[in-house]
Parts: structure tokens; sequence; C-alpha cells
């Protein structure tokens, strides 16, 4: 039931690329700044909230004044260390208007693969929240690699905010995108698509469905939000998806009101 999300406590949101830059490449500052009113307002009212960002290549890109996104691994690891620090920089100027302080997590696949790195990391999402802090999550662009032996990577941001969610064992993980939902076909090419309410299981004929690829400066696409869902799904956690271009949509959300598409275990799959 939607009207239990107003109960979850412990929180993840994960923006996209999408969601902070817009179609020119520029930076939506305030977008940001509002979605820094939302996280900051449920912080306030004694909610965990653990935001997951992606974004570190794109406002990378804007800094450095490029068109387009790198397409060698050294040059896009370069502008991720850029555009990283430029991040946190505006995250934390618009946390802190509203009274939150915010702390940097970069991690790769392999410290959450192993048990002593896994327990650190744990621990250390533990601290921060107990003391009020907001974590900012993204993968460390700047080291990660993908090898047949030594996997560094979680692969896209959509991954990354589940695992964060079932490790820290959050109530509910918010993917805001460009889109409002999961529809039964692209409803940019399509007027009578159709919106999914609720999914209790992804099944292959919803792959299917599941196509397209992310924005100019994004990696993401459908088909890893689906796949993030699965996860979660599996981990008896749920998963809402949701247009991102009104952060407060997340109050919402926490209302009950009939926005997005639920991934929960909880009820059977049923369209709008």
């Amino acid at each position: 039931m939607r009207t239990e999300l107003a109960n979850c406590q412990r929180i993840v949101i994960k923006v996209g690329t999408s969601t902070l830059i817009n179609e020119s490449g520029f930076i939506h500052f305030p977008r940001i700044e509002q979605l820094a009113y939302v996280l900051s307002s449920l912080r306030s009212e004694g909610k965990e909230v653990i935001l997951v960002s992606s974004g570190a290549v794109g406002v990378g890109c804007h800094k450095l004044k490029m068109t387009d996104r790198p397409t060698t691994i050294p040059e896009q690891q370069a502008v991720a260390a850029v555009g990283q620090s430029e991040l946190m920089s505006i995250y934390s100027r618009s946390f802190i208007h509203y009274g939150h302080t915010v702390a940097q997590m970069l991690l790769t696949r392999d410290v959450v693969d192993f048990p002593v790195s896994k327990e650190n990391v744990v621990n250390t999402f533990e601290t921060l929240l107990k003391k009020g802090i907001i974590p900012i999550v993204n993968e460390n662009d700047t080291v990660a690699v993908e090898e047949l032996e030594h996997s560094t990577k979680f692969g896209d941001n959509d991954r990354l905010s589940a695992i964060v969610a079932e490790v820290t064992q959050a109530d509910l993980l918010v993917v805001l995108s460009d889109i409002d939902g999961f529809y039964d076909s692209d409803p940019n090419q399509n007027e009578a698509a159709q919106m999914f309410d609720e999914i209790a299981q992804v099944t292959p004929e919803l792959e299917a469905l599941a196509g397209g690829k992310g924005s100019a400066f994004g990696t993401g696409g459908m088909l890893t939000k689906l796949s993030a869902a699965d996860y979660l799904l599996h981990c008896q956690q749920k998963m809402i998806l949701a247009n991102g271009k009104n952060p407060k949509i997340i109050f919402d959300i926490l209302e009950g009101k009939k926005v997005g598409t639920l991934f929960s275990t909880a009820k059977k799959e049923s369209k709008v």
C-alpha cells in the first residue's frame, strides 16, 4: 500500500544526470537547490536520507566547456575528477543554506563485495546518519575499472543506488529520472502508452519493454532502472521510479499519492 510509504524512515534518493544537467549541457542550479530543500526538510522531520548522485562527468563537461561527453576512459576519468569536486561544492552550498551538512562517499564495487570493507562502508553510513549528516554517494569514476578478474565498477548509478539501499537496509529507494514512471511502451513515441502503477515482479516481458539509451551526458536507461528494481525486489525492498524535474514530488511519494511506478512485492502487478 502506498499509504505505508509515509512510515519510511530511511530513504535513498537517486538523481540521474538528466535531472542535474539540461539538454544543452548546463547545470540545472534551481533544480539542485530544490532537491536540497526537499531532502533538508525530510532530515529536519527526523527522516534519514541518503543521496546517490550521478552527474560528475556532466558537471565536469560543463566546467571545462565541453559540448560532448568524452569517449576514452582516461578522458572520462579526468573529467569526472573535475566534475565530482565541482558537484560536491554545489551540493555543499545548497544544503548549508538549509542548515544541513553533507558528506561525500565515493564507492567502487569491490568495496561492498568483501565482508570487511563492506562492514566499514555500512559503519560509515550509520555514523553519518546518526550525526544527522546527509551522505552523497557516487561511484569513484576516477579509479573504477572493468576487468575480467578485478571488476570495480557498479556499471551504472541505478545499480549503485539499489546496492546502497540494500546495504543500509533502507525502507525505500526513490529513483528520479526524466520519465514519469515505467510504461508499457515509449510515451515519447506512443501517446496511448500506459504507465504501470505497481510492479511486483520483473519478468522477461517487462525487460523487453525497457529499451533506449540514457541522456547525452549520462549512461543509464530504462533497462538499468528495471534491473535496480529487480535487485531490490529480491531483497524484499521497495523502489519508486518517478520524474525528477520537480524534486518536490518526493513529498507526494511519501504522502502516498499515486505518482511514479512503485516496485514492491506487497501487491500484484497492475496498471493505471
